[in-house]
């Protein structure tokens, strides 16, 4: 399987020793810059994760519409959305706008969000699960609106003293095709499953909340398959995308070797341990070593092999030029390994 090469950036930032991102102004700019470089490396696509009330990216899409002026070619996108936090409507039309600034570009991965800073904090924005619902419930019910309002649905009805009619109006601008390009952030196999019922494309978590005993990459391939299965059921007409992400550090310079050559043999290994006092997860471990070593690691990994995209995740506070290269090693001698090819044109 062909596949696809992202890198996801989480947008931390803090005036900290050693840190080269040291405020949002600071995680703006150089995920723009970063966006430009690695499309130049041909990778294929940019990421960005959103967090409310943490020194993170949390507003997507004036920093996607701003990518999207600078490149031509690179896929742009999240990893995820909280749906809890966001109007619906009002999202259709930022992820509309900036969709059609890219030319159809944009890979928006949603999902019901993950622990956060705050405490119910969706509620500050005026979002309150109604009764004998749950947070869940809240980010399923935005995301089905939404999806709903990209592909012209009537969602407020008409002045006829300003229209002459009385029928329900879409938001505009709409972005014909970009249905195609929603991902839901599933972090279990039974969401995987949903997420093929909704002929979303499937955005494996970073961690999953279950454990069956198995390595991660070989959890991940299993929702995966029941992702693809369902999907068949469904009997939808398109292919969908299924996306992963890793953390791979190769080292091949002393500043690789300063930065990661000390890490512990237990990032190398998967972790088991609870969200809260209920919610046990799996995380998958990093790939920290030489290029020829993380290879042999990343083809043994089922959910490697199975997803057509791979989102690399980015030590981003270590700067721009230190991640270029990263994400150049990667693609020079790691990426190609595993049937990847650098995009072009």
């Amino acid at each position: 399987m062909k596949k696809k090469i992202g890198f996801l950036s989480f947008g931390h930032w803090q005036p900290v020793p050693g840190s080269q991102t040291r405020t949002a102004q600071d995680a703006l700019l150089q995920s723009i810059d970063l966006a430009v470089a690695a499309e130049e490396l041909g990778i294929d696509g940019a990421s960005f994760r959103v967090h409310h009330f943490a020194r993170q990216l949390a507003s997507p899409f004036p920093l996607l519409s701003a990518i999207a002026a600078r490149t031509s070619r690179i896929e742009i996108g999240t990893a995820v959305i909280d749906m809890r936090y966001e109007n619906p409507l009002y999202m259709a039309e930022e992820a509309a706008a900036a969709d059609l600034i890219s030319g159809g570009r944009l890979q928006l991965g949603v999902s019901r969000g993950s622990p956060e800073t705050a405490l119910r904090g969706s509620e500050s924005f005026g979002f309150v699960p109604p009764d004998g619902t749950t947070d869940a419930d809240l980010a399923r019910a935005h995301t089905e609106l939404f999806l709903a309002a990209i592909q012209g649905a009537g969602v407020a009805n008409a002045n006829p003293q300003m229209t002459g009619s009385t029928g329900a109006l879409p938001i505009q601008p709409q972005s014909p095709g970009l249905i195609e390009r929603i991902w839901w952030g599933a972090g279990s196999r039974a969401t995987g499953q949903w997420t093929a019922q909704q002929g979303l494309n499937l955005m494996s978590s970073t961690l999953l909340t279950e454990d069956t005993g198995v390595p991660f990459g070989d959890l991940q391939a299993e929702q995966i398959a029941l992702f693809r299965a369902e999907w068949k059921e469904a009997g939808w007409e398109r292919e969908p995308r299924v996306s992963i992400s890793r953390s791979i550090l190769p080292i091949t310079t002393d500043e690789d070797r300063s930065y990661f050559g000390a890490r512990g043999a237990g990032e190398q290994e998967d972790q088991v341990g609870y969200l809260d006092a209920d919610t046990i997860a799996r995380f998958g471990k990093s790939y920290i070593g030489e290029p020829d070593d993380i290879v042999a690691e990343l083809l043994k990994d089922a959910a490697v092999r199975e997803a057509d995209t791979i989102l690399l995740t980015v030590p981003n506070q270590l700067g721009v030029e230190y991640n270029t290269h990263l994400l150049e090693t990667v693609a020079a001698h790691i990426a190609p390994a595993i049937g990847w090819e650098p995009a072009r044109g």
